[in-house]
C-alpha cells in the first residue's frame, strides 16, 4: 500500500475564531502525527488573511509541513506575493508549501479590483512566472537590490496546482510540483482518473512524479449529527450558491462518520496511489481533532514527513 500521508486543515472558515482557537489548533496540528497544516484563501469572507496567517503560523509550529490550499496568486500583485511567500518560508524554515489556484468566486476579484479576465489558467501561470522570478533573485523592478528575502530553497518552495480539472492539470505541469485538489463525493475512480492524468502530463513535460494531494470535509460522530455539522459548514462556506442547491448536495459531500470508517477511507485513497490527504474539519471543536489524530497515528503515516 501506498505510504500516504495525512495533512489536517485549519478552521479557517468557521465562525467567531480568535488568535487563542488558531494558535491552539496549530500547535495540536503539529504535536499530532499529522504531515502537513493547510489553510486557504477567500477574501469576501471573515476568514483571517491566507500571508498574514502564514507568518503566525510559521511562529507556532516547529514541526509540520505548512500548505497553503490554496492562494489565488492573480487577486495579489506578484512582487508582493513572492516577497510574503519567501518570508514565510524563511520563517518556517523550509516547511512551506504553496498551493496556487484560479479561484471560483469573483466576489473575491471584485473586492480587490482584480481583473475577473484573468480567473483563468493562464492569469494564474503568468503570476507564477513572475514569482519563479523573484525567487530566482532576478531584478523584476527597477530597484538597486532584487525583491528580497532568498527563499530557503533555490528557486523557491514546492508549488502545487490546486484544481479538479484534467485541463488544469495538464497545462500546470510546466510550473507546478504536484496536485492540492480536493473530492467532493470522494469518488475514488475519478480521483484515480485525474491522478493518472497528472502523471502522464509530468511525464510528457520530463519532470519527476508529481506529488498527489486531494482533501474531503469531514465530521466525525453519530451519522446524523454529523451529517447536519457538514450541512452547517457547507451552508455558511458556500453562501455564493442559493441554499437550495447546498442542501441538495451536502447529503453526498464530504466525510460523515466514525473512528473505523475513516481509517478505511483513508486506506482506499492510499490504495489508489495519493500521496497525502488534507482533512478538513467542519468545526473547531478540539476534540474531533485528537480523535482523527487517534486515527491517522494508528494508519501509521510517517510522522514529519513534507512534500
Amino acid at each position: 500500500m501506498n505510504a500516504m500521508r495525512i495533512g489536517m486543515t485549519m478552521p479557517v472558515m468557521e465562525p467567531d475564531l480568535d488568535a487563542a482557537t488558531l494558535r491552539t489548533w496549530a500547535r495540536a496540528i503539529d504535536d499530532g502525527p499529522f504531515s502537513s497544516l493547510c489553510w486557504g484563501e477567500r477574501i469576501a469572507f471573515d476568514n483571517p488573511d491566507s500571508l498574514t496567517l502564514l507568518g503566525a503560523l510559521a511562529a507556532w509550529t516547529d514541526r509540520v509541513q505548512l500548505v497553503t490550499t490554496v492562494i489565488v496568486p492573480q487577486l495579489h500583485d506578484p512582487v508582493m506575493c513572492a516577497k510574503a511567500i519567501a518570508t514565510g518560508d524563511m520563517l518556517s524554515g523550509g516547511r512551506l508549501t504553496v498551493g496556487f489556484g484560479v479561484g471560483g468566486r469573483h466576489e473575491d476579484y471584485r473586492a480587490v479590483g482584480a481583473d475577473p479576465g484573468t480567473q483563468n489558467i493562464a492569469g494564474m501561470a503568468e503570476k507564477v512566472a513572475i514569482m519563479r522570478r523573484v525567487w530566482a533573485g532576478e531584478k523584476v523592478t527597477d530597484s538597486v537590490l532584487p525583491v528580497g528575502p532568498a527563499p530557503t530553497r533555490p528557486g523557491g518552495p514546492p508549488l502545487l496546482v490546486g484544481t479538479i480539472g484534467p485541463k488544469t492539470v495538464r497545462r500546470s505541469a510546466v510550473w507546478a510540483d504536484g496536485l492540492a485538489g480536493t473530492t467532493m463525493d470522494l469518488d475514488l475512480t475519478r480521483q484515480a482518473e485525474l491522478f493518472d492524468v497528472a502523471r502522464e502530463s509530468w511525464a510528457r513535460a520530463g519532470k519527476p512524479a508529481p506529488h498527489l494531494a486531494t482533501s474531503f470535509w469531514f465530521a466525525l460522530g453519530p451519522i446524523e449529527d454529523a451529517r447536519d455539522q457538514i450541512r452547517r459548514h457547507l451552508l455558511r462556506y458556500m453562501n455564493w450558491i442559493p441554499a437550495e442547491f447546498v442542501e441538495a448536495m451536502a447529503p453526498n459531500t464530504g466525510w460523515a462518520g466514525d473512528e473505523e470508517s475513516l481509517s478505511g477511507v483513508l486506506r482506499d485513497f492510499a490504495a489508489i496511489g495519493t500521496d497525502e490527504i488534507h482533512l478538513i474539519p467542519t468545526s473547531t471543536d478540539l476534540d474531533q481533532l485528537r480523535r482523527v489524530a487517534d486515527v491517522v497515528a494508528d494508519f501509521g503515516g510517517p510522522r514529519g514527513s513534507g512534500t
